[in-house]
């Protein structure tokens, strides 16, 4: 659920230069059963992460300390495969506030602005670049900037403009979920119903004065 505002995100990345992860590899289904999000995190890439006998795999990047920061920074077509929230909540849960992908499966996508998780979308020769510098420099900085949907390498880097649903980035930027967003409105919404409940009535000929 989104609570924190999400305006200018400085950090460093993890890069995880694969194509079409799915949402499986994220989060395998055997830890679905979870009545909370809670702990989600640290069963994040729980197959990459750890072999069957449950021992550290040195060779993933999650697993190497050089890399780290609130920017994922992963292949084209991330979050591919069944549609479960879960995959959100691995994420976020482990730290991450944004993912940088050249394309996102659109149900992860939409899970993701649901939940406070910025997708950030670049093109594809851009992304290659990035996971490259990124991985011979593990200190590489970037920015995030919502207000103007620019993402860039810090220092100086060309910034490059990102889409994002106008009612979703507003959400991001105040810290709002869904409900959130419909609670501030809500006298909107019930002026709305008012003049509609007034309007007409066909048991009243039309026309109810009282609104019933």
């Amino acid at each position: 659920m989104q609570k924190t505002k999400f305006d200018i995100l400085e950090s460093t990345c993890v890069p995880l230069p694969f194509e079409n992860v799915d949402t499986d590899q994220i989060i395998p289904a055997r830890f679905l059963s979870a009545t909370s999000r809670e702990g989600f995190g640290e069963n994040l890439f729980r197959d990459w992460r750890y072999d069957k006998s449950g021992n550290i795999n040195k060779e993933f990047v999650l697993n190497n300390l050089k890399y780290q920061g609130e920017v994922l920074v992963a292949g084209k077509n991330f979050g591919c495969g069944s549609s479960r929230e879960h995959a959100v909540w691995a994420i976020t849960g482990h730290g991450f506030k944004a993912v940088v992908s050249s394309f996102f499966a659109d149900i992860f996508r939409n899970n993701s602005l649901n939940n406070g998780l910025l997708p950030v979308v670049v093109p594809e020769k851009y992304l290659d670049d990035l996971l490259k510098t990124v991985a011979e420099n593990p200190g590489t900085r970037i920015r995030i900037d919502l207000a103007r949907q620019q993402f860039s390498i810090l220092p100086g880097g060309e910034p490059v403009t990102f889409e994002i649903n106008p009612y979703k980035k507003k959400c991001l930027l105040r810290g709002l979920d869904d409900i959130d967003y419909l609670l501030i409105i809500r006298d909107v919404i019930k002026a709305y119903e008012l003049r509609n409940a007034l309007k007409y009535d066909s048991r009243n000929n039309g026309y109810n004065p009282e609104g019933r």
